[in-house]
């Protein structure tokens, strides 16, 4: 185990064991939290993380094992009481009321009331703006939270969590949606936290993160522990083996392919949004089996460049000359474009690229549902159900039954869900967007494994992703995009982090001297 810091433990979970129908999610994990520190807690989806968390914070009631707070045991029936005693979550999908302001979202169920027993609004907004100031918030308490970023609109969460006077804030994911320099501010806030005593659980599959922000790590794998260190006495290799309970020698296997003729050419290609230049003559190429890398920064342009290709925009916003094997075209929708043989992994795939509440095989079957119509437009559902099965086969889609609501499968799995949906069309060419974001690092493999399989089959991929390590290993080639604007195209074998990074901020302007200049070098 690891060395205890030197401040007392807050919290104590000992050999908590719980079961469901069917499954044992923790058996036999004990865990504990010190006073002003963070504590990574990483594995795979499935591993347990999120069953230890809901119990240390009141969502389920039913275990066995016991839970010491400040050296006392104590049980919670319910969240409120959890709050009550100290202890906060801040889920992945936040839980916020978008349509509220700031104050409101602060103190929804807990308003303050004047003597009369009428809310006093001045009151809550006085109190929020305290609480802004003393995370060092720049946020308009007034605001609607629907107003804000996504990295505001965390920071208000841990204003919230701080408002009930918690000493323990568990933070699931908190910078699966955040640009680089927000997840800075974010580490920024969480440092004064642990200078004020609140202790942080910082869940991750992030694992630079994790590394850069936590002391301790625990790893969970299978509902147990698999192991626990200091962050310094780690390395990324040794978490990655405990995480999945092997050595990956290389994490992300670079498959042997034959590059063929061009699949798409794009010459010129612009895209105005109102008086926006959003991307700006951009002209690249894709060949059959190679995977093509776009590197840059957040608000670089290359979600825009995916869904411009994509038909996503009017026809009149996008310019310049596409071309797909060897033939020119301009989607006016998506529908055309998949009919064409492209497919889109969007970045946002809840609400993008499925229909949770649907099952697995009405999600797989969206965008091939023709393919399964008789002359009278009535689904065959057994030709349908056929095919499903064989790509969750193929593809090792972990779920029940196809008839198994997507919303209910780990973010891996829905990530197959989504690959799967394409692999019934014929798609000669994949638009990857962030392909990774949200899933393990063992989904992750199993990822870039079946897209290196598909490229040696012939299939084309051009590839968004923040995760440079995933660009340098598995791409071909890598075009690097800054403001809208292509700045760079690297062979593999030229692939170098620094270069491709000063290419990705060449145009981001510094003050200097009260005087704005274009950075050419970082």
């Amino acid at each position: 185990m690891a060395a205890a810091p030197e401040t007392p433990v807050i919290l104590s979970m000992q050999h908590i064991t719980k079961r469901f129908p069917g499954v044992v999610a923790l058996d036999d994990v004990s865990f504990d939290v010190h006073v002003g520190e963070v504590h990574g807690l990483v594995g795979e989806n499935g591993a347990g993380k999120s069953t230890l968390m809901n119990i240390m914070s009141g969502v389920y009631t039913d275990f066995g094992g016991q839970m010491l707070l400040n050296g006392e045991p104590v049980m919670f029936h319910n969240t409120r009481e959890a709050q009550d005693s100290g202890i906060a979550m801040i889920h992945q999908e936040l839980n916020l009321v978008n349509e509220l302001t700031v104050y409101e979202n602060i103190f929804l169920g807990r308003e303050i009331q004047s003597r009369l027993g009428v809310i006093d609004r001045r009151a809550m907004r006085r109190a929020s703006e305290k609480l802004m100031a003393d995370l060092g918030l720049d946020i308009d308490s007034n605001r609607h939270v629907g107003q804000l970023r996504v990295g505001q609109r965390q920071l208000v969460e841990i204003a919230k969590a701080l408002s009930l006077n918690s000493r323990i804030i568990i933070m699931d994911e908190p910078t699966s949606a955040l640009s680089d320099s927000e997840v800075e501010y974010l580490f920024r806030v969480i440092r004064g936290l642990r200078e004020r005593q609140v202790a942080v659980i910082y869940i991750s599959h992030r694992l630079d993160e994790v590394f850069a922000i936590a002391g301790r790590i625990t790893v969970l794998r299978d509902g147990r522990v698999a192991g626990a260190s200091l962050g310094k006495d780690m390395t990324r290799r040794q978490l990655i083996s405990l995480m999945v309970g092997r050595d990956l020698d290389v994490l992300y296997p670079k498959q042997k392919v034959e590059i063929g003729d061009t699949v798409l050419a794009v010459d010129g290609l612009s895209y105005v949004q109102g008086r926006a230049r959003v991307l700006d003559d951009i002209s690249l190429y894709v060949r059959k089996g190679e995977i093509v890398g776009l590197a840059g920064l957040m608000g670089a342009g290359r979600t825009q460049l995916l869904e411009s290709l994509f038909g996503v925009y009017p026809p009149h916003s996008v310019t310049g000359r596409i071309t797909l094997n060897g033939r020119p075209v301009k989607f006016a929708s998506p529908q055309e474009a998949i009919a064409s043989g492209l497919g889109l992994i969007a970045e946002d795939r809840k609400q993008q690229s499925l229909v949770l509440e649907r099952s697995v095989t009405e999600n797989m079957t969206l965008a091939a549902l023709h393919q399964f119509m008789n002359w009278m437009k009535v689904i065959r559902q057994r030709a349908e159900r056929l095919a499903v099965s064989r790509v969750v086969q193929d593809l090792n889609v972990k779920t029940p039954t196809i008839e198994t609501l997507v919303t209910n499968l780990s973010g891996g799995n829905q990530q197959k869900v989504v690959i799967g949906k394409f692999l019934l069309s014929e798609i000669v060419l994949f638009l990857l967007d962030e392909p990774t974001r949200g899933i393990d690092v063992g989904a992750k493999a199993e990822i870039y494994s079946l897209v290196g399989q598909l490229a040696q089959n012939g299939t084309a991929f051009l590839l968004v992703s923040s995760e440079m390590p995933e660009l340098l290993a598995v791409c071909d080639r890598i075009y690097v995009l800054c403001d809208g604007r292509l700045t760079g195209e690297f062979s593999r074998e030229a692939f170098d982090q620094e270069t491709i990074m000063e290419a990705a901020t060449r145009f981001i302007e510094k003050m200097n001297n009260g005087n704005p200049i274009e950075e050419r070098a970082i």
